[in-house]
């Protein structure tokens, strides 16, 4: 067995590339949907690609629990107040998939000691798998992935936003007078973070997501230098990534100046 020091994000690539192709894309469009109990959408590839990614971690790392999103709570808070633990989305952008839309994603993290130290997202539809180690390089299929040069202004940049998940006070803000030159939603946090790591986008806004959801594409961001930022609430301090199963609210931005400019206009009292 590989001791901690020795897992690296190419290690599980073609094992979160296996999965996606055999377990969720051999059931798309015809995929059976339920409905779980918070009113979010499950389906059987969601499920089954969990259980294919459990039992290959296990059978590699059996000492490494797995903090997995279609866990039971009381599951996912023994797992997160272990050391080290995976932290699994095995199928992110499930609306979109049920939908037939193809924008979605399988999302592994590795959490050692409060910090996320590495991440693989992989798009099954376009065949582009992401991934990152901390203090290393991000990579997009295996090239290099850096940020290019950036706006300097927020009136240049394209957004990212979930408005569903804002409040409505903000939301009308931004429908009434954006300081964004355009703004896309596509529906899976895990890419959403990775598209920005790829340059196409510059700012990042999210009312509620979960450590799942944001863990791999967050440390992908941030090594091909982007900035994120995770609070409690819009507003708040920035709080250490994957440290609750409570939801978190995040922004990013393409380069400091742009964060520190997309807070200061978010944190913007309503004018007069």
């Amino acid at each position: 067995m590989m001791n901690k020091q020795e897992i690296h994000s190419r290690d599980l690539q073609q094992l979160v590339v296996e999965v996606a192709d055999k377990e969720i894309m051999a059931r798309f469009l015809g995929v059976d949907v339920h409905q779980k109990t918070d009113g979010s959408l499950v389906t059987d590839a969601d499920l089954a690609a969990q259980e294919a990614i459990r039992e290959r971690l296990q059978a590699r790392w059996p000492a490494i629990p797995l903090l997995g999103e279609e866990m039971e709570k009381s599951e996912q808070e023994r797992v997160l107040d272990t050391g080290e633990y995976w932290c699994l989305d095995p199928l992110d952008g499930t609306t979109n998939y049920a939908c037939g839309i193809p924008f979605f994603a399988i999302s592994l993290a590795l959490i050692r000691d409060g910090r996320i130290v590495l991440g693989i997202v992989y798009d099954p539809v376009r065949k582009e798998c992401f991934r990152a180690d901390l203090g290393g390089s991000a990579y997009l299929n295996d090239e290099k992935l850096r940020l290019p040069a950036q706006p300097q202004s927020l009136d240049q940049c394209v957004a990212i936003v979930d408005f569903k998940r804002l409040s409505r006070e903000l939301t009308m803000r931004l429908a009434g007078g954006a300081p964004y030159r355009s703004q896309r939603s596509l529906g899976a946090v895990t890419l959403e973070w990775c598209w920005l790591a790829a340059g196409r986008g510059q700012l990042y806004l999210h009312g509620s997501q979960k450590p799942w959801d944001y863990a791999a594409g967050l440390l992908i961001f941030q090594e091909a230098g982007g900035e994120g930022c995770l609070m409690d609430a819009l507003g708040s301090d920035c709080i250490s990534p994957a440290s609750q199963v409570a939801s978190q609210a995040a922004v990013g931005a393409a380069e400091q100046g742009l964060l520190l400019q997309w807070r200061e206009w978010l944190d913007a009292s309503e004018p007069d």
